[in-house]
């Protein structure tokens, strides 16, 4: 360090990082211990280490980088062996192809002598960043582990700047070419990772590769821009999209087998300043759709859910925001109820599943198929259940209040919060009160939360002022053992390889089943808020969706800030 500890302790006092009386204990500390005093706060106190190493990196007027969330360009990461990284505690993380600039993070940015031997080495000018010494060295084998950079080096050289591959290559093999092999990787971790979604995005000096993994997007990758128009073309070749239109958004589809197992991708491109990204959703074909109970409904919810489903006319409303999980809860209850004795038709807004033995029919607003005329078709298809993906203008809401009055089973979704509300929102789309009475059976609120990783699930007990909000909360539906003055412990991932360094792996829903009986039909009629009705619910057992995210966390399941951030946005 070039500069004194009252100098950075001041630095983070003035930054509200730690107390005036703090820093003198601190400084004392690290006196008598004889050591540094930015290795004693990362060492001995609670304070995050990023918040450490960012004052540090200021103080010295060097760059800092959160190594261990930083995608790693192949490129930057050829240029420098593994045994060199390793030996000097260096990660290179970027190359600016412009600037010919290579930027390493590093524990020691202010080693001159290491920044020219660098320099020498790579032949390119070299920006060193500071970073802790840990997560350097996770990086360093999680990097070169999954290293992209031979095939990136070859694509390069194969491909020169503005050539695309050839329209004729039409191939399904995503293994060949070495362009199709930064594709079949790209993929292929997709896969692996259990993402839901890739995201391929064009910027000035770069592309970046990221995935939505249990619900958050995560950059795991940055290549080359000089080779986005080839990686865009192929994907377009393998979605059967037009390689040579680049001016409006186009969509297609295409399936991609990896090890054994086999996924159809939905692909949607856009054009940017920068050039088209490209969106693909997974959607995996094996392993079955999950069970209500491994959704995540259990106890009264499920009992509820499950007498709900099993009348034979009705509207059930399944409700909440996009991606908190809606779709696959309706396939989970429509694989349920598939058997040869009833008809089933679904509309839908992409078909995201196909099931064997229903009929899905996909929107097509270009040649007239809406939900509205969808659902006027489908009355005449003798169904016995009807899905229409969303309800969303006030056709298809008396349509589907009709078909529900006419003896079917109707099941849709509402972009509302909470359950109460879509039964006003479904009087504000146009449907009579006295006829949502007679025919919703139920409402339905979910949200998505992560799972703590089982691999490195620790148990802790929460400050009491935590505790107590837990217990004001739940009320009567808190655990007796709480009741009885157990302290309450809670779970988080203390971070590992399997739910690589983020603590969770895997997700569940957490749910508000609201059940029309005859009180809530009495406030319906009467046009009642959507708070009286909830309030009527909560009368009569309804959980809240906030208290069973609470309850799942008490049980080791997901965490307080998963449920805190899913149902405050």
């Amino acid at each position: 360090m070039t500069f004194s500890p009252k100098t950075f302790l001041a630095h983070l006092v003035e930054k509200n990082i730690i107390a005036q009386d703090a820093a003198q204990q601190y400084e004392l500390d690290s006196l008598k211990k004889n050591v540094e005093i930015d290795q004693y706060l990362l060492q001995y106190t609670n304070i995050k280490p990023n918040l450490i190493l960012k004052s540090k990196a200021e103080l010295l007027n060097v760059p800092f980088v959160d190594i261990v969330n930083t995608a790693i360009d192949p490129q930057a990461l050829s240029l420098i062996s593994q045994t060199l990284a390793q030996k000097y505690t260096i990660m290179p993380y970027l190359f600016n192809q412009k600037t010919q600039t290579a930027y390493i993070a590093s524990t020691d940015p202010l080693n001159i002598t290491l920044l020219n031997f660098l320099e020498t080495k790579t032949g390119m000018k070299v920006v060193m960043a500071l970073a802790g010494e840990e997560d350097v060295l996770k990086t360093i084998n999680v990097a070169y582990a999954r290293n992209l950079s031979p095939e990136v080096k070859e694509a390069i050289e194969d491909i020169r700047p503005g050539r695309l591959i050839q329209t004729k290559d039409t191939s399904n093999d995503v293994s060949s070419a070495p362009i199709a092999k930064i594709v079949n990787t790209i993929l292929d971790y997709a896969v692996k990772s259990r993402a839901s979604d890739i995201h391929i995005e064009p910027e000035e000096i770069k592309t970046r590769v990221r995935y939505r993994i249990d619900g958050i997007l995560q950059e795991k990758l940055t290549l080359p821009i000089s080779i986005q128009p080839s990686l865009v073309s192929r994907i377009k070749i393998l979605a059967g999209l037009k390689i040579d239109e680049k001016r409006v958004p186009q969509d297609g589809r295409f399936t991609f087998k990896s090890d054994e197992m086999e996924v159809d991708l939905r692909v949607s491109t856009l054009p940017t300043v920068f050039g088209e990204k490209i969106v693909m959703r997974l959607l995996r074909k094996s392993g079955g759709m999950p069970s209500l109970k491994e959704l995540g409904l259990r106890d009264i919810q499920l009992s509820q859910f499950e007498e709900g489903i099993k009348k034979s006319y009705g509207i059930i409303l399944i409700t909440g925001p996009t991606g908190s999980g809606k779709t696959t809860t309706l396939y989970s209850v429509l694989s349920r109820l598939n058997t040869k004795a009833v008809n089933i038709i679904t509309l839908e807004d992409p078909v995201e599943y196909q099931i064997e033995g229903i009929n899905q029919v996909q929107v097509n607003q270009q040649a007239g198929l809406t939900f509205a005329t969808g659902l006027k078709a489908f009355l005449r298809q003798d169904p016995n259940i009807i899905l229409v993906g969303e309800i969303r203008d006030t056709e298809t809401t008396r349509l589907a209040v009709q078909a529900a009055l006419t003896g079917h089973l109707v099941f849709s979704t509402l972009h509302t919060n909470d359950a109460a509300t879509a039964i006003p929102r479904l009087i504000d789309l146009g449907a009579e009160p006295f006829l949502i009475a007679s025919v919703l059976t139920m409402s339905v609120a979910q949200r998505i939360v992560r799972k703590v990783c089982e691999h490195c699930k620790e148990f802790y007990e929460p400050p009491a002022e935590i505790q107590e909000d837990i217990k004001q909360l739940l009320g009567d539906l808190l655990p007796k053992k709480y009741k009885d003055g157990q302290p309450i412990r809670l779970t988080r991932g203390k971070k590992c390889d399997e739910c690589n360094g983020s603590g969770y792996l895997g997700r569940i829903g957490i749910f508000e089943v609201l059940k029309v009986t005859q009180e809530i039909n009495d406030l319906i009629i009467k046009e009642a808020s959507s708070q009286e009705i909830e309030q009527m619910a909560i009368k009569q057992s309804m959980i809240l969706i906030k208290q069973d995210g609470f309850l799942k966390a008490l049980d080791g399941i997901t965490t307080l800030e998963e449920v805190m951030r899913v149902t405050e946005t």
